[in-house]
């Protein structure tokens, strides 16, 4: 089965065909980094415009790259939500329209429900149920795959997502946008104990906080300007580090063990961080879980994890009609 995808969440436009949720068989991507590079961030209606911009030509790529024709295309899939509404409601009529115009099922699929998915592009073998480490700059949380399409979050953040406040705390350091690499090419090599940075601890203990570890790090950032001390940047990168992967891992296992799920997966954006992906394949070795990270190039935003998950979603019945919207937030 051949799918035809589409994601426009947030600042990359992309399409992609996907085979029976497993194979690649294109995935173009069109990133607007360079453009919101310019504001510290992401700009909701510029994002809008440039998905507007890029779409069509994209699909027509993806399509020449796959060496198929709009008529071979089985069904069309969408990232419907969560996301920036603009943005998602750009893929979201290009998709409708198209899966109209070739007379083919349109399927919704969530945006997180997608990037746990991309573990079932890079591992043929995977199948659930598993646990899945969602890590990204909008979501922090610890999802049960119990099924393809029957998944319960265990514990999410409270607040800011991980990737938000590495975002955050770049961008008062003067790092380029986005904050992520940057932040984890600079702390290559720093003392991660340095700077003392608080862990949250919350009456469900498998939930997150992340705003107090964002107010630390930037009220240490302006104090030690007011006083003209110098810091240790790389330093400060890795205790950074160091707090939100004290935040992450400790939770995912104490999630596999009440669970008793043997298998762990990581998803999204944060989970390409040379750091955190060290400390979960030690924690894993330690508790005797089998890890799937997953390739860097399906960590970030892209539309082949979306056609994963919609062919899943297909097997299960979902389809949408010329009525389907965007949704800024939604449960997974």
């Amino acid at each position: 089965m051949l799918i035809l995808a589409f994601e426009s969440s947030c600042d990359e436009t992309a399409a992609a065909v996907v085979e029976d949720g497993r194979v690649i068989r294109s995935d173009a991507i069109l990133s607007q980094v360079d453009v919101h590079a310019l504001y510290g961030g992401v700009v909701p209606e510029i994002a809008s415009r440039k998905h507007v911009e890029a779409i069509a030509a994209l699909a027509d790529r993806a399509l020449a790259e796959a060496g198929i024709t709009r008529q071979e295309i089985d069904a069309v899939a969408v990232t419907y939500g969560p996301g920036l509404i603009g943005a998602l409601l750009v893929a979201v009529n290009f998709a409708k329209s198209a899966a109209l115009a070739l007379g083919k099922p349109l399927i919704p699929v969530h945006h997180l429900r997608g990037h746990i998915a991309a573990n079932y592009l890079a591992f043929p073998q995977l199948e659930p149920p598993f646990l899945s480490l969602c890590i990204s700059g909008g979501n922090s949380m610890i999802v049960d795959v119990a099924g393809y399409t029957d998944m319960t979050i265990l514990g999410a953040t409270r607040d800011d997502a991980a990737g938000e406040c590495f975002d955050k705390i770049a961008r008062v350091l003067g790092l380029p946008y986005p904050g992520g690499k940057p932040m984890d090419d600079l702390s290559q090599g720093g003392d991660p104990t340095k700077y003392p940075l608080p862990r949250a601890k919350l009456e469900h203990d498998l939930d997150m906080s992340f705003s107090g570890l964002k107010t630390a790090a930037v009220n240490l950032i302006h104090n030690a300007a007011q006083k003209g001390e110098p810091l240790d940047l790389p330093s400060l990168a890795a205790s950074v580090t160091a707090a939100i992967s004290d935040e992450l891992i400790p939770r995912a296992m104490e999630a596999a063990h009440r669970t008793g799920r043997t298998v762990l997966t990581a998803a999204g954006g944060v989970a390409a961080n040379r750091t955190i992906r060290a400390n979960l394949e030690a924690a894993c070795r330690e508790n005797g879980l089998t890890l799937y990270l997953p390739p860097l190039s399906l960590c970030g935003d892209n539309g082949a994890m979306i056609g994963s998950q919609a062919y899943y979603e297909y097997l299960a019945g979902t389809r949408a009609d010329s009525s389907l919207n965007a949704y800024a937030n939604m449960a997974i």
